[in-house]
């Protein structure tokens, strides 16, 4: 399985995706966890290649802003999209907050070039807390792996 959080820098997919597999690992459930941070240059590609053929389950967490790269994805077995949306002016904030923050031209840059998913689950972060928003997205994932298994 292959969960994809997707959104603008600062939206909280990073915070989301850590946590989520910290729970289903206390939950008996093993995920790997893959970054779009960790790369600087092909990342989606560079990810794609990562967890190409893998036999693992996996969480995935970049923007995928631009559909292409999403619908590479979503070529690969049992992918749930998970849109994490905030507003650009929310994001921005977060994002000043941040240790290392990305410059806010790189925000408004993604915001302008997003292409919203077409979404298994929405989880709109400007409404909910993180743990409202932890405990929608657990609660869809292990239903989308007891569907899966037959359970």
């Amino acid at each position: 399985m292959f969960v994809l959080l997707c959104g603008l820098p600062a939206s909280g997919k990073t915070t989301l995706a850590t946590r989520l597999q910290r729970r289903l690992a206390d939950a008996g459930y093993t995920f790997e966890l893959l970054h779009s941070d960790d790369y600087r240059r092909r990342t989606y590609e560079r990810m794609y290649e990562r967890v190409a053929g893998s036999d693992a389950d996996w969480i995935l967490d970049g923007t995928f802003h631009r559909r292409e790269w999403r619908v590479r994805f979503q070529t690969l077995r049992d992918v749930y999209v998970v849109w994490v949306d905030a507003a650009v002016e929310t994001c921005v904030a977060r994002n000043r907050a941040r240790d290392e923050p990305i410059s806010e031209r790189g925000v408004y840059a993604v915001d302008a070039a997003f292409e919203p998913p077409r979404a298994d689950l929405t989880l709109d972060t400007d409404e909910l807390t993180v743990e409202a928003a932890l405990d929608r997205l657990e609660a869809a994932v292990v239903d989308w792996l007891d569907a899966e298994r037959g359970d």
